[in-house]
């Protein structure tokens, strides 16, 4: 945010479980904290799931810089920044009572950020949480809210595109393509607009068309292949250029995003048995989005029947890919040798926190559920000889404080484009089936 005249944050307790580092970001400006939230962060202490790491993360923070003066004066934050204040007033104003009669932690954060807007008239006073309803109510009864935007992609039109398609290129360079199976040096081509690392297109002059990707290592233009893994062939440019990167060993990182039925698990999966000779392990994992509010514990059985209701979408793209591979033949045997000696394992995101990833391929489906810090803690911990594929539909996210801008897939593609070890594939056509197809494009 621009520097100008200092303002008043007041935090919602989802901003500091979204980001435990929030208090870095608001610069020159003053940051209160209601005495609500601290309240109710110390209901999420416990546990495993990343929030409850950023519970406990920003607690210790706060008790690193703790005197008198936060509930006072304040503390200051440091050179350049405002300072922390804890606001501790518990009465609700009138004016919230006779709008919100209900005694809920929202209701008493709104009394606070009254308080704190009329204590200090001069200064702009803004609740900042990404809780959509409670900036509606905020705004409602005249108070200023906002979501918290520190990691928001700019443009989430970036995650819509089609691919590129260059036309006029020389039928002699097309033709060099297929000559040459490592690629034609970069500099041959006359693009009108640049390319990132890895990135995939077509080129095409009249008749003439060729797949191609720009390979960072060796500058060249290459020409893309179909390729077959288990069974599994592409159906169209957008799948051809999935399996080429995730085939790809220099390409450590990807990311494959699309509309439901485009492929995106399918194709990960399939490419990583086909290497599955070149890894210690498989790892398929998703995240745990509770529905209708009702967390694991109220489903029956033990710590796996909890969650298998979970992961029986990657149990079902397993299934696909048997359904394609001959019965009794040597990848089928392959895939269940994997199963039982646990090289090949399906996996809550939860149960694999604080695990060293070395030597393995992992698959991460719903990744648009995941925050950036989510993204970022499980990319740290990858080790040598580790690839790691990312698969979400940025357009279908479950958790009720991220969107299409400030989920965590959204934001690694918008940081990591460019990388050497990074590739984007953005899948557009459904292939799923035809009512899969029309649905995901009109409904």
């Amino acid at each position: 945010m621009a520097r100008g005249k200092k303002k008043n944050f007041v935090l919602d307790t989802n901003v500091i479980l979204h980001d435990f580092r929030c208090l870095d970001n608001f610069e020159e400006n003053d940051i209160y904290i209601p005495i609500v939230v601290l309240e109710e962060l110390d209901k999420f202490k416990k546990g495993n799931d990343q929030i409850n790491y950023n519970a406990r993360e920003f607690l210790r923070q706060l008790d690193a810089i703790t005197d008198d003066n936060l509930f006072t004066k304040g503390i200051a934050l440091g050179s350049g920044m405002g300072s922390l204040f804890i606001e501790a007033n518990t009465k609700l104003q009138n004016k919230i009572i006779d709008t919100f009669p209900e005694r809920t932690p929202d209701h008493r954060i709104l009394s606070a950020v009254l308080d704190i807007s009329e204590r200090n008239p001069k200064e702009k006073t803004i609740l900042v949480t990404k809780d959509i309803n409670l900036r509606m109510k905020a705004r409602a009864i005249g108070l200023v809210a906002e979501d918290y935007i520190n990691d928001k992609v700019p443009d989430i039109f970036l995650f819509e595109r089609q691919h590129k398609t260059f036309s006029d290129i020389s039928s002699a360079l097309i033709d060099d393509l297929y000559a040459n199976p490592a690629g034609v040096d970069i500099d041959a081509f006359d693009l009108e607009t640049s390319v990132n690392p890895n990135e995939c297109f077509v080129m095409k002059n009249g008749r003439k068309s060729v797949l191609a990707r720009y390979n960072p290592f060796t500058r060249k233009i290459k020409k893309i292949d179909k390729q077959i893994c288990y069974g599994i062939q592409p159906r169209n440019a957008e799948q051809t250029f999935a399996l080429e990167v995730l085939m790809d060993p220099d390409i450590k990182l990807v990311a494959l995003t699309g509309k439901a039925g485009t492929g995106k698990t399918l194709l990960a999966l399939a490419s990583a048995l086909k290497q599955s000779e070149s890894f210690e392990q498989i790892l398929l994992a998703r995240p745990i989005v509770a529905l209708s509010n009702k967390e694991l514990g109220f489903l029956p059985g033990d710590e796996k029947q909890k969650i298998a209701p979970y992961m029986q979408p990657l149990f079902d793209n397993l299934l696909v890919i048997k359904n394609h591979i001959p019965f009794g033949g040597p990848e089928l045997r392959n895939i269940e040798e994997m199963k039982a000696s646990k090289k090949l394992e399906i996996e809550a995101l939860a149960y694999i926190r604080g695990r060293s990833l070395s030597e393995m391929i992992c698959i991460i489906d719903e990744a648009q559920n995941l925050t950036p810090h989510e993204i970022k803690t499980i990319i740290t911990r990858a080790g040598e000889g580790t690839k790691m594929i990312f698969a979400g539909d940025l357009q279908q996210i479950d958790s009720p404080y991220l969107d299409a801008q400030s989920n965590g897939l959204a934001y690694m593609i918008d940081k990591m484009t460019g990388q050497d070890l990074f590739a984007h594939v953005n899948l557009v056509k459904g292939e799923r089936s035809k009512l899969s197809e029309i649905a995901g494009t009109l409904l």
